[in-house]
């Protein structure tokens, strides 16, 4: 647990002055009512486990106040500094989030066979910091606070949602990513890089495994739009010198471009800091849901177009990227998902799609991309096929551009 003197020092606050009240809320439920019997024994067996667990990690901190039982709703009261309720609440989601997930695990595994394979019982965690300006903290402040740490734990997995929400608000607010770039090559002119396609990358793993974890919890918060927009920040600040003749392939995700709050604008003054132009910037479009708006989306791209930037597709043959999505949006490049191309040299069906992508592509004056290029035999393959552009780990891994450039 973190010293009493640190959770003072996060609100600089030297004095002992106990101006909010803190609680968490434990309590196991279960997923249906049929086991009532052997939910019952369980409750016995948490109860006594809770409590002693509860009073060895917090009776000798100056700030718990004790525990209080409301059936089987488990309370953990504290009296915490005056400060700025948002930290206080982080530190208190910090301090309950590590004491129950371990004692969740133990208490699990202490439960015999017959016990856990017939109870099918989450711990439910919440936590609730409240004012209280008064400093008497009577009974009906604490009931508030109570209520509120209930509402939070409603759900089983509130207290990760709640860690993961903290964590991307730190990742956005200290701008904790960072880019790599894959070279894409000409097929056409003896291995030449004609570009690269910036990837972001996480600094800590520690709530999401990789970018596509982050992106995804991004999109379920509304904060889709406000990450994608530091990602291409990123990428452009980290691309330190392109040649005249390359480009910068940046990933952006359709849905962002039916955001009322986009702004094309914003890519441009950024590029122009860096003394690149439009010219250089391929926006690769990524559809993780279906397009709702087609006419939305052709806008911004239009507007796009106007400024001297050009549009692939990326995914092709994989998801939601779609026959529709090429039609409609009329990109510059056409990228093969990975999927498609993997062994194409020993798949006839993988070659006839491809073949089908590379004809459509040729109607409509597009460039194709053969993505995930890892053996030999696949880069010949669609080299032979007129394939215009390759990428993959054969022809280099995603690292920082001053290491990858040729």
């Amino acid at each position: 647990m973190r010293q009493v003197r640190d959770i003072w020092r996060l609100n600089g606050a030297d004095n002992e002055s106990t101006g909010h009240l803190g609680i968490i809320y434990l309590s196991w439920q279960l997923s249906s009512d049929d086991q009532k019997d052997s939910m019952a024994s369980l409750q016995e067996r948490w109860r006594e486990f809770a409590e002693r667990e509860a009073e060895e990690a917090f009776n000798s901190s100056l700030l718990y106040e004790g525990l209080q039982w409301v059936k089987e709703d488990l309370f953990i009261h504290m009296r915490l500094p005056t400060g700025k309720a948002k930290l206080l609440e982080g530190w208190l989601l910090e301090l309950a989030h590590k004491h129950t997930t371990e004692w969740e695990q133990r208490f699990v595994e202490g439960l015999d066979k017959i016990a856990s394979d017939s109870t099918e019982a989450r711990l439910h965690v919440g936590v609730a910091v409240a004012s209280n300006e008064s400093n008497t903290a009577d009974g009906l402040v604490w009931y508030e606070v109570m209520k509120k740490a209930i509402l939070h734990g409603q759900a089983a997995d509130a207290m990760e949602h709640s860690m993961k929400r903290r964590a991307i608000d730190q990742i956005i607010c200290d701008r904790m990513i960072y880019p790599v770039y894959q070279p894409i090559v000409s097929l056409q002119k003896q291995g030449k890089i004609f570009g690269y396609e910036s990837l972001t990358r996480t600094v800590d793993r520690s709530w999401f495994a990789g970018p596509m974890d982050l992106f995804l919890f991004a999109e379920k918060e509304g904060l889709t739009y406000t990450l994608d927009r530091l990602a291409r920040e990123k990428a452009i600040d980290g691309c330190i010198s392109l040649a005249p003749d390359q480009k910068l392939f940046i990933n952006v995700m359709a849905q962002i471009m039916e955001d009322p709050s986009f702004s094309p604008g914003q890519t441009l003054s950024l590029l122009e800091q860096h003394k690149l132009s439009p010219h250089h910037v391929v926006f690769e479009i990524t559809e993780r849901n279906s397009i709702a708006d087609f006419g939305t989306v052709k806008k911004a791209l239009e507007h796009y177009r106007s400024q001297g930037y050009q549009i692939a597709i990326d995914d092709v043959g994989a998801g939601y990227s779609s026959l529709q999505s090429i039609v409609e949006l009329r990109p510059d490049y056409l990228k093969v998902d990975r999927s498609i191309v993997q062994n194409i040299h020993l798949d006839e069906m993988k070659e006839h799609i491809l073949y089908t992508l590379i004809q459509l592509a040729l109607k409509m004056d597009i460039s194709v991309i053969a993505e995930g290029i890892e053996l030999e035999e696949e880069l010949a393959k669609v080299r032979e096929m007129g394939v215009q552009y390759a990428q993959g780990y054969l022809l280099g891994r995603p690292a920082p551009f001053d290491t990858n450039k040729l």
